[in-house]
């Protein structure tokens, strides 16, 4: 069985997608990869968008709520979120090693169109380099 990566967020919308469609694509034959929210805020279409100049699909992913079964089978969680880095259910199996990234929230930004995608486009290139490093150093 491979170890599970359990990415969360407020929404399950934006950076725990990308971050979800990444380490699938770069790791997923080394982890069984999946993400939530505290709530379920649906799939950003931006967020599809700018994973797709990327080269990897997560059109079809879904926007989850936290199972605390998932969270607690989980090898690694990791919220990308200081709200839901917060609020996270209590985790109650000590063998989860339980890391915070802080991403800022791409949904937020205001602006232009071109903007607001350029907010994407780098929060997805902090992500894809995140998840690098993660694979590389198990950490």
């Amino acid at each position: 069985m491979k170890p599970l990566v359990y990415f969360l967020c407020t929404g399950n919308s934006c950076r725990s997608q990308m971050a979800d469609g990444f380490m699938n694509a770069l790791g997923g034959d080394r982890y069984e990869v999946k993400s939530a929210g505290l709530e379920a805020h649906g799939l950003n279409p931006r967020a599809v968008q700018v994973m797709k100049e990327a080269g990897v699909d997560i059109s079809n992913n879904t926007s989850d709520v936290i199972d605390p079964e998932t969270l607690n089978r989980a090898t690694f969680v990791i919220t990308l979120c200081g709200h839901a880095d917060e609020h996270c259910p209590v985790i109650t199996n000590p063998n989860v090693t339980k890391w915070h990234w802080g991403f800022d929230d791409p949904a937020k930004a205001t602006g232009t169109e071109e903007e607001i995608m350029s907010k994407f486009r780098s929060t997805r290139d902090a992500l894809k380099a995140r998840i690098e490093q993660f694979l590389r150093e198990g950490k």
